[in-house]
Formats: structure tokens, C-alpha cells, sequence
């Protein structure tokens, strides 16, 4: 299964957040042990003579994985980056605390202000997970701190780690909030978008009234009894069938809406849908991951499908998902040059086609949810229902 192409808007703005996030990680972490040991030769209560055994190290790996840092972030892997680095600093931190205070819990002293900027800062990066994962990691440490070096004043350390995560899920939730209201409506735009696509296919071609909607529900189906795909890659995978014929647009009239055989020239004429149908998606934000699917619903397990004769497994999982959907329905659906099929002969034909049109296993599938598709055609043919195009669930 190809992988989902991601937005490089998105890459980019991760990037652009790790780069200010460690430019604030050094400054603080440098600027606060500078200037804490400039003001404690002034201020003699603030001294403290204890040894910081790993001091030294933790400077040393800290600043060695920059070069790492700037190599994931040049191979677009820059999400690795926050974990790679609270890591290896609670860690450090964690065994700098037991080596230097083991024997002397009077003279631990919880806490800095790196981990305060950890927890208050993790939000910018929109991410529960990592948020979880701070808050975890630090109350995790000074659990173990307080147990191993029998600390009660770890305990403190909790406390505010406690109240300082209240105040970071409050801000990871505003954050998720703008972000969810825009991409909301980036959505409506894109359904606009799909909407306005079909509304013209349709009108080119009658015949194919409904059938974009009534393929990208039916493959939907099929995809979920998958266990396969998120809720955000369904809902890329019903664009991508909404728009699966897009490339008709091109197809001559005559040759679209010939009630008669075509000829061998015509035929490749038609073929060419998939590939005008690809190229016309390839420069629209939020499509790219439906390309696949509308270059390639046309190929045949045997190899002997068009445009590219892949073969099994080379064909994109989706496009062999939608291209049982696409079958069916056009089977089931009146055409220029013939009539509707009834569903039963629909079902026998794709069975007959295990092995050498369909992927076995999703004919497989398709057995078990075609009571599913039964109800979706008795609902959607004929177009009792305007084309509505709605968030998919889970």
C-alpha cells in the first residue's frame, strides 16, 4: 500500500516549530545555568556546592545531536526530533539526579526551568501524543528520584508538574480548535471543488448520473471492512472515487455517448481517461493522495487492465478496491449502450472475476458486506437522493 503523500505545507511548519522550539530549548537551558551561577556568587543562598556529576556530558550529548537533528530535519523526518530530545534530556537529567544526590536527599533540589519549558512549550506542536509523552516522562522521573534517593522533595516536582500540564492540555486544546475550524474549512472548500467536478461530468455524460457517489460508497464500505485505513485516509479515498472518472472530461460526445460498439481506435480514446484523470489532480492540494486511485481502478489482477498492465500486488490497494466498486455499479447502472444489470448477476460476474480481474481477498470481502451494497443501490440508483458529500466515519 502506497504510502499518504503529506502536504509539504505541513512538513514545512513542523520544521519551522522544531527550529524555534531548539533555539529556545539552548538559550534557556545555557542562559539559565550561566546566569544562576553568576547570580549565586552574590547571593550566597542561592550556592550550592553540590557537584553535578553528569553536568559536563549532558552539555556534551545535548549539543552532539544537533548534526542529528539537522539530519532528520533535511530527510523531512523532523517529527522525530522533539522525542530524540526529551529523551536523552529527561534521561540524563534522571541519572545526573541519582548519581549526585544518592546518599544526600537533604540536599536535592527538584526541578528546572528546561522541564517547565518543556511542558508549557510541547503544545505549539499540535500533537497529544508528545504532550502526553512530556508529561509521562516527567512525572515519571521524579517518581523514580524521589523513590530511588528517598527525596520527599520530589513530590513537590509533581505537584507542579501537575498543575503546569492543566495549563498545557488547555492550550493543546485551543490549538486543536483552530486548527480543526480550519481545516473544516478547508474540507467545505475541497467539497466545493469535488461538487463542481462531477456537477460538469454529469452533465457531459447523463448516463453517469450518480454513479461517482454511488462508487465512492460502496468502495468506502469495502475499504472499512478492510481494518486498514484511518478515518482521514477514508475520507482522502472517497474524494479520490468521487473524482475517479474525472478524466471523461476530454472524451469526444460521440465517443462517450455512442450507443453502439467502439471501434479499437475509440476504445483508446477512452482509456485515456485515467491518465488525463491523474495528471488533472496532480497540482491540487489535498487530491495527490487520489491519484493512484484514479490512474489505476482500470488495472486487472492478470495484469491485462489498462493504463499501466500492473499486475497483483503493483496495483495500488485502493485503486483494486475502487475498481470492484466502479465494476459493480457500472454493471448495475443503465448505460447508452445497454441496460441495467440486476444486483444478483452484478455479485455473480465479480465473483467470476476472482483471480483474474479482482484481488481474491477483497472478493472475498466484498461476499460478506454485499448485503451493504444491495442497500447503498436501492438508496442511491435512479438518484432518489441529490449528491450530497459528507465527512466519512470511522
Amino acid at each position: 500500500m502506497k504510502k499518504q503523500i503529506i502536504d509539504p505545507n505541513i512538513i514545512n511548519e513542523e520544521g519551522r516549530t522544531v527550529k524555534w522550539f531548539l533555539v529556545l530549548f539552548y538559550i534557556i537551558y545555557i542562559g539559565f545555568d550561566f546566569s544562576y551561577t553568576f547570580i549565586s556568587k552574590y547571593i550566597p543562598t542561592l550556592k550550592d556546592d553540590t557537584p553535578d556529576i553528569l553536568r559536563t556530558w549532558i552539555y556534551l550529548v545535548m549539543f552532539a545531536l544537533i548534526p542529528l537533528a539537522w539530519y532528520l530535519y533535511k530527510k523531512q523526518k523532523t517529527y522525530q526530533i522533539k522525542y530524540i530530545y526529551f529523551t536523552c534530556y529527561t534521561f540524563l537529567t534522571f541519572l545526573n539526579d541519582i548519581i549526585t544526590y544518592i546518599g544526600k536527599p537533604e540536599m536535592y533540589k527538584s526541578g528546572n526551568i528546561v522541564e517547565v519549558l518543556w511542558l508549557l512549550l510541547s503544545p505549539i506542536f499540535v500533537n497529544t501524543s508528545f504532550l502526553r509523552v512530556v508529561i509521562v516522562g516527567l512525572s515519571l522521573k521524579y517518581l523514580l528520584v524521589g523513590l530511588i534517593i528517598h527525596a520527599p522533595n520530589a513530590l513537590l516536582s509533581l505537584l507542579l508538574i501537575a498543575i503546569l500540564s492543566v495549563f498545557a492540555c488547555i492550550l493543546l486544546s485551543r490549538f486543536q480548535a483552530y486548527v480543526k475550524a480550519v481545516k473544516t474549512s478547508y474540507d467545505h472548500q475541497l467539497i466545493g471543488i469535488v461538487k463542481g467536478v462531477i456537477a460538469t461530468l454529469e452533465l457531459k455524460d447523463p448516463y453517469t448520473k450518480g454513479h461517482s457517489e454511488r462508487v465512492a460508497s460502496y468502495a468506502h464500505v469495502l475499504a472499512k471492512e478492510t481494518k486498514k485505513f484511518t478515518v482521514d485516509e477514508l475520507r482522502a479515498f472517497n474524494y479520490a472515487c468521487l473524482l475517479h472518472d474525472i478524466g471523461k472530461v476530454h472524451i469526444p460526445d460521440q465517443i462517450l455517448m455512442k450507443p453502439t460498439k467502439l471501434t479499437k481506435e475509440e476504445y483508446e480514446i477512452i482509456k485515456s481517461h485515467t491518465t488525463v484523470g491523474a495528471e488533472a489532480v496532480s497540482k491540487v492540494e489535498g487530491l495527490q493522495n487520489g491519484i493512484d486511485v484514479i490512474r489505476s481502478h482500470h488495472e486487472r489482477w492478470d495484469g491485462k487492465g489498462y493504463p499501466d498492465e500492473l499486475k497483483k500486488e503493483q496495483i495500488p490497494y485502493l485503486a483494486r478496491i475502487a475498481a470492484i466498486a466502479d465494476a459493480f455499479d457500472a454493471m448495475t447502472s443503465t448505460r447508452s449502450y445497454r441496460s441495467a444489470l440486476p444486483v444478483e448477476e452484478a455479485y455473480k460476474r465479480i465473483l467470476d472475476g476472482r483471480d483474474t480481474q479482482f484481488d481474491p481477498e477483497l472478493v472475498d470481502l466484498f461476499q460478506e458486506i454485499f448485503p451493504i451494497w444491495v442497500e447503498i443501490h436501492k438508496k442511491l440508483s435512479n438518484n432518489i437522493e441529490p449528491l450530497q458529500l459528507k465527512e466519512v466515519n470511522p
